[in-house]
């Protein structure tokens, strides 16, 4: 059996096997335990009881969290030009349309969100092979197809982000960073779980929340109990 690092002795000595932690808790814990040369990626990991083969039972939205992701969004905003003023003044890093659309046929997509206006839909109808795949395609469940583009991309850079169960029935964000204080990486989760919660499915059967784990790039999981969450 090979020996534990310096820090993985740290990590089993704060992390119990099989305890389960208030969301408070973990909050603190997940900084203790990180031990990256960058700041880390915040994450949360909540196991539904859905079927997401059941188009009812998908679960999907969008949740602005109270302090922000602490990243660095990159905003692509694909509008016509009477728009072009107040999404560049909404904070938006790339603004325009055709010439952004042939860029993106020939392959670039450096950008984290991509926000549009439902008259521009259909130019964008055929950059679903290079979008779709990325996750960048505008959406308007998501709020990145709208008239008011302004206030997307203010809503985006401020830690506005859009999340989906995925077919096992899990749902993943980043919701800030290790550098964050604890309370503040606690009220984003709080935020998250309340959204979720909000949007259970009429028809799911059961226990709705099964788990929740808290994590941060590279470190363990910790389970938090759902009811402190609550």
């Amino acid at each position: 059996m090979s020996k534990l690092t310096k820090n993985q002795k740290i990590v089993a000595d704060k992390i119990e096997a099989g305890k389960v932690y208030t969301l408070s808790e973990a909050s603190s814990l997940v900084k203790e335990i990180t031990f990256t040369k960058f700041d880390a990626s915040v994450d949360i990991d909540m196991r539904l009881g859905v079927d997401p083969r059941k188009a009812n039972q998908m679960v999907r939205g969008v949740v602005s969290l109270p302090n922000g992701t602490g990243k660095e969004v990159r905003v692509l905003c694909l509008c016509t030009s009477d728009k072009e003023a107040e999404a560049k003044e909404a904070g938006a890093d790339y603004v325009g349309l055709d010439d952004y659309i042939e860029k993106i046929k020939g392959g670039w997509t450096d950008v984290d969100v991509i926000i549009t206006m439902p008259s521009c839909m259909g130019k964008l109808g055929a950059l679903g092979r290079v979008l779709g795949p990325r996750g960048l395609m505008p959406n308007p469940k998501s709020g990145t197809v709208t008239m008011d583009v302004a206030k997307a991309v203010r809503e985006v850079k401020q830690g506005k982000i859009d999340f989906k169960v995925d077919k096992t029935g899990i749902v993943h964000a980043s919701i800030g960073k290790v550098s964050f204080p604890a309370e503040k990486i606690q009220q984003n989760a709080q935020e998250f779980i309340n959204t979720i919660i909000k949007l259970k499915p009429s028809t799911a059967k059961g226990t709705y929340i099964k788990s929740i784990y808290l994590s941060s790039t590279m470190s363990k999981g910790i389970k938090v109990d759902p009811k402190s969450a609550e």
